[in-house]
């Protein structure tokens, strides 16, 4: 019978992970300790290593597309900041109409 599925932490895999790296105990034994599979640990110190220049300030990879993402929500903002502006005024014209009604 096979067991129910588990949910680590990211805190747990991050642990498991680092003992694994540091090579004190074999996979195995690492499996055993923390009752999990060591294919698991093994996806967990690919993961760590591969992705560990995110946690020192490396770009991720899809940061240039975020990059202009973020470039044209600005520009965007500030093309509906001067439309709600130009409103405002054009509504202070209005006779008996305010744009704080």
């Amino acid at each position: 019978m096979s067991r129910p599925r588990k949910n680590h932490s990211p805190a747990f895999k991050a642990h498991v992970a680092l003992e694994a790296l540091r090579g004190d105990k074999t996979l195995a034994d690492l499996a055993e300790q923390h009752d999990v599979d060591s294919d698991e640990i093994s996806q967990w110190k690919n993961e760590l290593i591969q992705r560990a220049d995110e946690l020192f300030g490396g770009a991720p990879a899809g940061s240039r597309s975020d990059r202009a993402k973020l470039k044209d929500l600005y520009a965007k903002i500030t093309e509906l900041t001067l439309e709600r502006d130009f409103l405002a005024g054009a509504l202070r014209q209005v006779p008996g109409k305010s744009p704080d009604k």
